[in-house]
């Protein structure tokens, strides 16, 4: 299956990435992604199943970090063949890159490696999509450059994901003013409405959150026209082993899905 992010953002609708922030097993991960392939069919958004294989950016060295490298690529795997969709995993390093690409479609940059030259370059050449988070620390403009590493790289196949800005130590705030601006560079912008509610170093070293205001993040992105939206969910975040203070609750998501597909519909009918 070849992903082209251009194709999945010429749809009416925004398209989607979700799924748990790490693949814990089997059962867990087909459930979500079961869930979420309903409802997307009948809303018609395009759906990218997102897991993590790995967690490699902890606060504390006891947090918990994956089931295993080609374990869980294996279950991402499997999730693509059974539902016929695209997935999408972090990669951390360029050694990562093609072990990653054998399994899945879209390679994401995470936000503090935005700017590691040789990380993007080894996602660029693997010919797999590459979504780029944007660092907290970025302004929008000078995520111009990382997208320029990937296309001088050879592949033209890339994304670039808002996720919020550091303000003070401990909280984060989206300027929805990035979206168009990063639009500017001829690639799809995706929204990330969990990670942009973050509450990060907190005393105990656990990230906190804001998941009520997902929908508030979200509602905001698709009005301002973002292409895509990035949503993290679990079927019991309060049990979930990594960054449970974020994510949506699967039961959830239809409903705000519904919600959101009415809010882009109605700006359809009065675009230009």
């Amino acid at each position: 299956m070849i992903m082209n992010f251009k194709d999945y953002s010429s749809y009416p609708n925004f398209f989607l990435l979700a799924g748990p922030c790490v693949i814990e097993g089997e059962k867990m991960a087909m459930e979500i992604a079961e869930t979420i392939v309903k409802v997307t069919e009948n809303l018609g958004i395009p759906y990218v199943f997102k897991g993590s294989y790995r967690k490699a950016n902890r606060s504390r060295l006891d947090s918990f970090t994956g089931i295993g490298d080609l374990e869980a690529l294996a279950i991402l795997g499997k999730v693509k063949s059974t539902f016929g969709i695209p997935v999408v995993t972090d990669i951390h390093s360029p050694e990562e890159a093609q072990m990653a690409a054998d399994f899945v479609d879209v390679l994401q940059i995470p936000a503090f490696l935005c700017r590691q030259t040789d990380l993007l370059v080894a996602a660029a050449r693997t010919g797999k999509a590459v979504n780029i988070k944007k660092g907290q620390f970025l302004s929008p403009e000078a995520m111009q450059f990382a997208v320029q590493k990937v296309r001088e790289a050879g592949n033209d196949n890339v994304a670039v994901t808002e996720r919020g800005v550091s303000f003070g130590y401990q909280d984060l705030i989206v300027d929805y003013r990035g979206i168009p601006e990063m639009q500017k560079f001829g690639c799809p912008v995706i929204l990330d409405a969990t990670h942009s509610l973050q509450q990060p170093n907190q005393p105990k070293g656990v990230t906190g959150g804001r998941p009520d205001l997902i929908e508030t993040i979200a509602r905001a992105g698709v009005a301002v026209g973002v292409d895509g939206l990035f949503i993290e969910t679990h079927p019991e975040p309060s049990q979930a082993k990594s960054d449970g203070a974020n994510m949506l609750p699967l039961s959830r998501l239809p409903e705000l899905l519904k919600r959101l597909s009415a809010i882009r519909a109605t700006i359809n009918m009065f675009a230009d």
